[in-house]
């Protein structure tokens, strides 16, 4: 019995030696008469970045307002602040609220300014306007559709009560104004989620004209608390620094994201070399292939059987944390036409999965009713990405390999061939 092992993407030689040796002292615990064939494919069909990344966009390099960070200036502290509201729009009233001062806030027994702006908040939330810029803004930026739940629930949010509550003097209160309106836009723009098209003007715009129905000054700069959060935001949210980083991540990270996208333009040659490895030797052939390299696996198959010239021998397809069935359901599987079951005289196929693994996913509902489809659950107990790579050390994937070999007839642990 021959075991051929095919390498998932972004590997090179030398991470394959050490991974190849780890499955085969692995399987050889299971399979000991088995003869272990690598499929190094990094090499000669793995991508090779040409042009120095020329292509990855760069800004000159300056002392921002972050230690420690070039570049970040006032565009990316004003995408550091939006990304914080997008994933909280109370978070700018609720900073605005702790940082407030016995001065201007929180006089006892005097009317509030701010209780002007709860009070136009309501009105906004119960009646929608009918005519003027806002609404037509709304409707064109796909926001409509939330507008009275976004605003209710805010009315109701106790941190832009206390806000309201402690803005004693009219400064105080067209802060609160404008906060709210940042609020407010942020609000409807996360409950769109995709569904919203929407530039920096035109966001800005929404801010204005919520701002100036909430007593507000249309054009305010932020207060105090917009420039602590976008301070604060630069340093604990990625983008800034993956702004900064791009190219060197983006070096580190070619050799993964372009071999899939090589494989996906050009695969053919791939596909050649793995067939001559298979056709390279006799006798019975189990073929493992981890993430890219069982698609591509999946791909020669059913291109093979389709053409009705099944490779010979292969009893056995393992996939691990692979993508085929996903790419199937996609209609981007090569080696199938969208929606295709597979062909006669493709091999019985084991398909390995762990849940933590974003990249993996399961096959036998794809293929509903195909009893050559089988899929295993496994679990290394760790988080994306570090499950993708950690099928090798979990015992039980080899010894599931092993039994499903014997459901098709094959050597058994101990067996000879």
């Amino acid at each position: 019995m021959r075991v051929l092992f095919v390498h998932g993407t972004g590997v090179r030689q030398k991470r394959f030696d050490a991974t190849f040796e780890l499955v085969a002292r692995s399987l050889r615990d299971h399979l000991p008469d088995a003869d272990l064939v690598p499929c190094y494919w990094g090499g000669d069909h793995g991508t090779t970045v040409t042009g120095g990344l020329k292509s990855v966009p760069t800004r000159p390099v300056t002392r921002g307002a972050l230690d420690g960070l070039p570049g970040a200036g006032p565009v990316e502290q004003e995408a550091a602040l939006w990304s914080l509201l997008l994933a909280d729009p109370l978070c700018e009233l609720r900073v605005l609220t702790a940082s407030s001062d016995s001065g201007s806030y929180g006089l006892p027994g005097v009317r509030s300014a701010g209780e002007a702006v709860a009070r136009h908040l309501d009105e906004l939330a119960a009646h929608r306007p009918d005519s003027g810029e806002l609404p037509l803004l709304l409707d064109s930026l796909g926001l409509a559709e939330n507008y009275g739940p976004v605003l209710r629930h805010l009315a109701d949010a106790t941190e832009f009560t206390e806000a309201c509550t402690q803005a004693r003097d009219v400064v105080a209160a067209r802060e609160v104004a404008v906060a709210t309106a940042r609020a407010v836009t942020a609000g409807l723009l996360a409950a769109a989620e995709d569904g919203a098209v929407c530039t920096g003007a035109e966001r800005d715009r929404l801010v204005d004209l919520f701002g100036g129905r909430l007593g507000g000054t249309v054009r305010a700069p932020g207060g105090r608390a917009t420039a602590l959060l976008g301070t604060l935001a630069l340093r604990v949210l990625a983008q800034p620094a993956l702004n900064h980083w791009r190219a060197p991540i983006t070096d580190g990270s070619a050799p993964a994201l372009g071999d899939i996208l090589r494989y996906q333009a050009r695969g053919g040659p791939l596909r050649d070399h793995l067939e001559a490895v298979i056709r390279a030797g006799t006798g019975p052939t189990v073929v493992i292939g981890h993430s890219l390299g069982g698609i591509a696996l999946v791909d020669l198959l059913a291109m093979a059987a389709i053409r009705q010239a099944p490779l010979p021998d292969v009893q056995l397809l393992v996939t691990v944390g692979s993508q085929a069935p996903f790419l199937h359901e996609c209609g981007a599987l090569t080696g199938l036409p969208p929606g295709a079951g597979l062909p006669p005289g493709f091999p019985k196929w084991l398909n390995v999965y762990d849940r933590q693994d974003v990249l993996s996913f399961r096959a036998a509902p794809v293929f509903p009713g195909d009893a050559r489809v089988t899929d295993h659950e496994v679990t290394s107990r760790q988080p994306f990405p570090l499950s993708h790579g950690a099928y090798w050390k979990i015992e039980s994937l080899y010894g599931r390999i092993a039994e499903a070999l014997v459901a098709i007839g094959g050597p058994g642990p101990g067996a000879a061939e």
